[in-house]
């Protein structure tokens, strides 16, 4: 086993470096039976790594006691909820798992661990409000096996956060173990056949969960990123009291897609049957069953979506919408080099301009844009609503096209046909 202390996969960094660069396992690890395993490692983030000027302890005083209180609450929120979950309610830890994604070579699984009652399901569709307030449970155990093989971790809880060599991993390597806030991100090596595969994270006390793997094949020549919130679903994003509305105290049930984009996907996958679909969303982790209850029951592609933590983070603190999209697509760009693609999103949060630097960063790796744009009862921009027309903010020029229409039906009128050129 002394082959598996690799040092950390450095994700979604600026360039991105992809899921290949990773080094390899000479050999493959097997169990006392002779069993293989898969070997993994936690994922950890260069954004994360603070550079001198970036620190808390550089910024000015009022900036310092503002992150340093909601810090804190953070941690005191943890911690009470910790114990009146355990002690006084008698929960215990349960796995929602998450669809993860990987480049044949590598796979990126992500799951969280929260406390929950004996009779309570993972997956369960839920307001945004319960998810939010669910309780994490830190440095949880967790069992994951990819199709029955099971997961070896090259190291574990400490080890993870020091780049420390493990003292006892016959011990603790069968299991991962998430982080303060339950989440765990993991990179696993192993060849898959593209196609979709069963995860399975078990937890003690608890019958395991499963999620899908997608497994995007090398040789994929297209594949589209698109944004969630307005773009495929109606979530209302510039109007803040709306958007927090329908993101916490709607019913998931009754969360409408935007009309004919349903359609338009479908048409998309039709003339793009190989290419695989990636949803990137600003909503939390915590509310990824609502959302992919939306994506399914409209009838959209199947697909991995990609969200972002809820708590604060030592680079950024908090992490914006834009440099979270930044983030995500920079990161699919190095995990599929051979990869070009297409990219979807809306007016509401400055996608044109996000793109149109994705487009300028990847020379010749955008096929093509398209945006979705709000109509004035959406925008919450005074003098949209009173005009009644919409008024997007053209993206930068480009030698990358950019298709704009308020509905999917507008925008397969001119994409579709573009896209088709493209083949001819």
């Amino acid at each position: 086993m002394t082959d598996l202390h690799l040092r950390p996969l450095h994700m979604l960094h600026t360039p991105a470096t992809p899921l290949q660069d990773t080094p390899s396992v000479n050999e493959t690890p097997t169990n006392a039976h002779g069993e293989e395993l898969i070997p993994a490692q936690h994922a950890t983030t260069t954004f994360d790594a603070a550079s001198k000027h970036e620190r808390i302890s550089a910024q000015p005083f009022r900036v310092r006691a503002m992150r340093h209180t909601v810090l804190g609450a953070f941690g005191v929120w943890t911690k009470v909820s910790n114990v009146i979950a355990r002690q006084l309610l008698g929960w215990f830890p349960r796995v929602e798992p998450y669809i993860g994604y990987g480049t044949g070579s590598y796979s990126r699984l992500i799951c969280r661990t929260v406390y929950a009652p004996a009779t309570r399901t993972a997956g369960m569709i839920m307001r945004g409000i319960r998810a939010l307030l669910m309780v994490p449970a830190a440095h949880t155990q967790v069992k994951i096996s990819i199709d029955s093989t099971p997961l070896v971790t090259v190291q574990v809880g400490d080890s993870a956060s020091y780049d420390a060599v493990d003292a006892h991993p016959d011990l603790s390597s069968k299991y991962a173990v998430s982080d303060t806030q339950g989440y765990l991100d993991l990179v696993a090596e192993r060849e898959l056949e593209p196609g979709k595969h069963d995860v399975s994270y078990a937890v003690a006390h608890r019958e395991p969960v499963h999620s899908t793997l997608y497994t995007i094949p090398a040789d994929a020549k297209v594949g589209i990123i698109s944004d969630v919130d307005d773009t495929i679903m109606v979530t209302q994003a510039p109007i803040l009291w709306r958007a927090a509305y329908n993101l916490l105290f709607l019913n998931p049930r009754k969360r409408l897609s935007v009309p004919s984009m349903s359609v338009f996907y479908s048409k998309l996958q039709e003339q793009f049957p190989d290419a695989p679909f990636f949803y990137l969303s600003t909503s939390p982790w915590n509310v990824e069953g609502s959302i992919r209850h939306c994506i399914e029951y409209h009838g959209f592609p199947e697909g991995p979506l990609l969200l972002r933590d809820l708590d604060p983070r030592p680079k950024t603190f908090i992490q914006s919408g834009v440099q979270h999209k930044l983030e995500f697509v920079e990161q699919l760009m190095a995990d599929f080099p051979q990869m070009k693609f297409i990219l979807l999103g809306d007016d509401g949060q400055k996608d044109p301009t996000t793109y149109a630097t994705i487009a300028r960063r990847y020379e010749g790796r955008v096929l093509a844009i398209g945006i979705r744009q709000l109509n004035p009862g959406e925008s919450g921009i005074p003098l949209q609503k009173m005009a009644g027309v919409t008024a997007t903010q053209p993206a930068p020029a480009l030698d990358v096209p950019v298709f704009y229409g308020t509905t999917g039906k507008n925008l397969m009128k001119t994409m579709l046909p573009y896209l088709q050129s493209l083949h001819d």
